[in-house]
C-alpha cells in the first residue's frame, strides 16, 4: 500500500478491482482544516481508457510491482504491437489502444523495457523524447520579428505537430512523446 500523496507517474496500482498504470499525478495541499487532495490521470492496463480519478491524501492506495524486461519492438499488424525478447527470442503482442499515444513513435529495432504483470504483458516504458525526421513542412523563413509563428509539419511517422519556423524538411527534431510537442532540433552528425 502507497499514500495517494505518493502516487508518480509510471507507477501501476490496483483500482476497483482493475490495474491502472499512472499517467500523471499532482498533490495539491490543503489549508487549514482541509486535508490535501492528489489528482491523477489514470489508464486502464486492460482497456486502455484513460479516467481521471480524485484521492484524498490520507487515503491509501494498493500499488502493484511490474516486472520490466528489455525487449525490441519488431512490427505493427493492424491492432497489435510485437516485441521480441532479445535473450530467448520469445515473441509478445500488445494491443496499440494499451500503448496510448506514444505508439506512432515506435520504430523497427528500437528496444524499449516491456513491463509484465503476472506474466502478461502490460504495456511498454517510451523514453520523454525522441528523435524523428521532419518528412514534409514549408521552406525555413528566417524573418526578423517578435512573433512568435510556428508552423505545420509532417514527421516519417505520420505525426503533425507544430514546429519553428526556421526548420525545414529533412531534418531531425527532438519531440516529446506524451505531449507530441517540439523540443529542439536534434544535433545528429
Amino acid at each position: 500500500m502507497v499514500a495517494a500523496s505518493a502516487l508518480r507517474p509510471g507507477m501501476a496500482i490496483r483500482l476497483e478491482g482493475e490495474l491502472y498504470k499512472v499517467l500523471s499525478a499532482t498533490f495539491h495541499a490543503g489549508g487549514g482544516q482541509m486535508g490535501g487532495v492528489t489528482h491523477a490521470k489514470l489508464r486502464n492496463v486492460r482497456t486502455g481508457a484513460v479516467r481521471e480519478w480524485r484521492f484524498r491524501a490520507d487515503e491509501s492506495v494498493a500499488d502493484v510491482p511490474l516486472e520490466r524486461r528489455p525487449m525490441q519492438f519488431l512490427y505493427t499488424d493492424g491492432d497489435l504491437c510485437h516485441f521480441m525478447d532479445t535473450e530467448t527470442y520469445e515473441q509478445v503482442a500488445i494491443e496499440r489502444a494499451r500503448l496510448g499515444r506514444p505508439v506512432a513513435y515506435l520504430t523497427e529495432g528500437m528496444v524499449l523495457p516491456v513491463e509484465f504483470h503476472e506474466d502478461r504483458p502490460v504495456g511498454v516504458v517510451f523514453p520523454d523524447i525522441v528523435e524523428v525526421r521532419v518528412a514534409e513542412t514549408a521552406p525555413p523563413a528566417h524573418g526578423v520579428g517578435t512573433e512568435n509563428v510556428w508552423k505545420e509539419a509532417k514527421l516519417e511517422n505520420g505525426v503533425v505537430i507544430q514546429v519553428p519556423p526556421f526548420i525545414a524538411a529533412g531534418e531531425w527534431i527532438r519531440v516529446d512523446v506524451e505531449a507530441g510537442a517540439y523540443v529542439e532540433r536534434a544535433k545528429r552528425k
